[in-house]
C-alpha cells in the first residue's frame, strides 16, 4: 500500500520547466520531496486522512526561485534603516536619511551609533549625481552619516564619517576637489566602512531574518550569498540548527577568507540540507554605476568624478579616457583562482567589464575543477561570448540590471548606445550554449521583476523567453550550486521548493510579469509564505 502524501497540490497549472516543459494538473509530496506529478486524478487519491490538500484553483506552480547571486543581510539592513531605493532625489534621500536619524533618537541600543541607508541610484534622478558631504552634512549633528550606492561600489559620507574613517581608507579611492575629499569614497575606500557599521549578532540575527522573510513572499526558495567579515554565516547555522530557516543558502566566501576556509579542510557542498559551502568570491574590477569597471574601451562619460565638480582621476591617471579600475589585478586573480581550485572550492569572480571578464576567463581557464563562475558579466564582446560557451564557466548574472539598459539609462550615458545595447547578452550566450544562472545582488531581490527585465529587453542579443528566463533563475541557478539533482524542476524525486503564481507569465503582458503576484512559497515541502494567510 502506497503511503499518503504529506502535501498534495492540486487543481493547478504546473510546469516542470524541464526541457521540454511539461505541465500537470497536480503534485503530492512526502518528507520533503515530489512523490507524484500528474493528471489530477493520479495524484489526488495520494491524499490521506492527514495530508494538507491544496486546491490552486487553477494557478500557475513552478519550481521555486534560486537566487545565484544575493547580499541578503543588506536586504534585511534596508528594511531597518533609509531604503534609499525610493527616493528620486538627491533632497528626497536625505529626508530619508533624517527621518532615519529622528528614529535613531527614540531608539536603545548600539545600533544607534551610525545613520545609515543603502540602495540610492543617482541615474534615477533629474540629478544624476552621487550624493555628497555637503548634502548629508545637515542629517545629523553628531552621528556619522553614510549613504551606500544600489551597487555597494560606491557609499557618500558625511563630514563626521570621513573624520571618522580618515587613514583607514586608501587616497586613490577617495573622490576629490581641489584637494579635498567630496565625501564620496569607492571600492578599496570601502572596506573601512563596512568594518564600522557591521552588525553584531543580534543585529545580524534581526537583518538575516526581515530579509529571508521577504525572500519567501517574492517566491525564493534558495539564496548563494555572498559573505565577508560578518556574523551572517553563524546565524544561518544558527536558525537552521533550531529549524527557523525558512530557505537554502549557499556561503560564497570571500577570498580574504580562503586561509580560514582552507584551515577549516572546508569544501564545496559541504554542509546540512539548509545551508551548504559554496564557493571562494573574488572581485576584479568595480561596476558601471561607479565608473570602476575595467573596460577595453574609455566610458562614454568620461572620467571617475561624482558629476559636481571632482577632480579625481582614473587608475592610468588621463580622467577623460577612464577605462575603469582593478580590484584585484589580473596577477593576483590567479592566485586566488589556483589556490582555491587546488582545495577543492568552486571560484566565483566578479568581473562586470570586457577586459575584466577576458582576464577572468584566461585565470579560470587554466584552473583545475569544474563549474567555476563569473558573476556579472555585464558587457561582453563577440569573442568573450564564444569563449563562455566553449567553457565550463557558469555565466552567473542579474536581469534587473537591464533597467539601466533602456534608453536614457545609466549604460547610454556610461557606455554609450552601442555598448548598452550590447550589455547583459543573455540571449547570444544562451544561443551560443552556455551555462546561464540568474541572481539580482539585491537590485532589487524579487526574481519576477527580473524575468520581466530579460523577456522585455531593449535588444534582441539580451532578450530571452518566458521560460528561458523563468529557467535561468529555477534550474540554471541551482546548477551553478550544484544541486541540480535536488532543485531547479518540478520532478518526482526532487526537493519539494516549489512557488505558486497568482497569475501565469505566460498569459500575461510581458510588461506586467513584475506586478504578479506570489500566492504561496513551499520549502522542503513546508508552506513558509502564505498570502491567504499574511492577509
Amino acid at each position: 500500500m502506497t503511503a499518503a502524501a504529506d502535501l498534495v497540490l492540486t487543481n493547478a497549472e504546473i510546469h516542470a520547466l524541464t526541457d521540454p516543459d511539461e505541465t500537470a494538473e497536480a503534485l503530492a509530496v512526502r518528507d520533503g520531496r515530489i512523490v507524484a506529478v500528474g493528471a489530477a486524478f493520479d495524484v489526488d487519491h495520494l491524499a490521506g486522512v492527514e495530508t494538507t490538500v491544496r486546491d490552486c484553483g487553477g494557478r500557475v506552480v513552478l519550481p521555486g526561485f534560486v537566487d545565484a547571486h544575493t547580499h541578503l543581510p543588506m536586504v534585511g539592513r534596508r528594511l531597518v534603516n533609509a531604503d534609499l531605493s525610493a527616493a528620486d532625489s538627491p533632497a528626497e534621500a536625505v529626508d530619508l536619511l533624517a527621518a532615519r536619524a529622528a528614529d535613531l533618537d527614540a531608539a536603545d541600543g548600539p545600533d544607534r551609533e551610525w545613520v545609515l541607508g543603502f540602495g540610492y541610484d543617482e541615474s534615477a534622478w533629474d540629478d544624476d549625481r552621487y550624493l555628497t558631504a555637503a548634502d548629508l552634512d545637515g542629517v545629523d549633528t553628531d552621528r556619522p552619516v553614510a549613504a551606500v550606492r544600489e551597487d555597494m561600489h560606491l557609499a557618500s559620507l558625511d563630514s563626521t564619517a570621513l573624520d571618522r574613517l580618515r587613514g583607514e581608507m586608501p587616497d586613490s579611492d577617495v573622490h576629490t576637489r581641489a584637494g579635498e575629499p567630496t565625501g564620496v569614497v569607492v571600492e578599496d575606500a570601502l572596506d573601512a566602512l563596512w568594518t564600522a557599521i557591521e552588525p553584531d549578532r543580534p543585529a545580524m540575527r534581526r537583518a538575516v531574518q526581515a530579509a529571508t522573510e521577504r525572500a519567501t513572499e517574492l517566491g525564493v526558495v534558495g539564496v548563494h550569498d555572498m559573505v565577508r567579515r560578518s556574523e551572517a554565516p553563524a546565524v544561518y547555522r544558527e536558525l537552521d540548527r533550531v529549524g527557523e530557516l525558512p530557505i537554502r543558502v549557499r556561503l560564497n566566501y570571500w577570498s580574504d577568507h580562503l586561509d580560514a576556509v582552507e584551515e577549516l579542510g572546508l569544501r564545496t557542498n559541504h554542509g546540512s540540507d539548509r545551508v551548504r559551502v559554496g564557493a571562494i568570491k573574488t572581485y576584479t574590477d568595480g561596476s558601471i554605476g561607479g565608473r570602476t569597471a575595467k573596460l577595453s574601451e574609455p566610458y562614454a562619460d568620461g572620467g571617475s568624478g561624482d558629476g559636481d565638480g571632482d577632480d579625481s582621476t582614473g587608475d592610468d591617471g588621463t580622467g577623460g579616457d577612464d577605462r575603469g579600475q582593478w580590484v584585484v589585478d589580473p596577477a593576483e586573480l590567479r592566485d586566488i583562482v589556483a589556490r582555491a581550485a587546488a582545495a577543492d572550492l568552486q571560484v566565483a569572480v566578479h568581473a562586470i567589464g570586457d577586459e575584466a571578464v577576458r582576464e577572468t576567463l584566461d585565470a579560470l581557464e587554466s584552473a583545475d575543477g569544474a563549474r567555476h563562475r563569473i558573476e556579472h558579466a555585464e558587457v561582453l564582446t563577440d569573442d568573450l561570448v564564444d569563449r563562455l560557451a566553449a567553457s565550463d564557466v557558469v555565466a552567473s548574472m542579474q536581469p534587473n540590471f537591464l533597467k539601466w539598459a533602456r534608453e536614457g539609462g545609466l549604460y547610454a550615458e556610461r557606455l554609450g548606445d552601442e555598448r548598452r545595447l550590447a550589455s547583459n547578452r543573455f540571449g547570444d550566450l544562451l544561443d551560443a550554449g552556455a551555462d546561464l544562472a540568474f541572481g539580482s545582488d539585491c537590485m532589487p531581490l524579487d526574481p519576477l521583476f527580473g524575468v520581466e527585465q530579460a523577456v522585455t529587453a531593449p535588444d534582441d542579443r539580451q532578450r530571452l523567453s518566458v521560460t528561458e528566463a523563468l529557467r535561468a533563475y529555477t534550474s540554471g541557478a541551482a546548477y551553478a550550486g550544484f544541486d541540480e539533482d535536488r532543485l531547479g524542476t518540478v520532478e518526482a524525486g526532487k526537493l519539494a521548493d516549489l512557488v505558486v503564481l497568482d497569475r501565469s507569465p505566460w498569459a500575461v503582458d510581458p510588461g506586467e510579469v513584475a506586478d504578479i503576484d506570489v500566492r504561496t512559497t513551499v520549502v522542503g515541502g513546508e508552506v513558509v509564505f502564505d498570502r491567504d494567510a499574511a492577509n
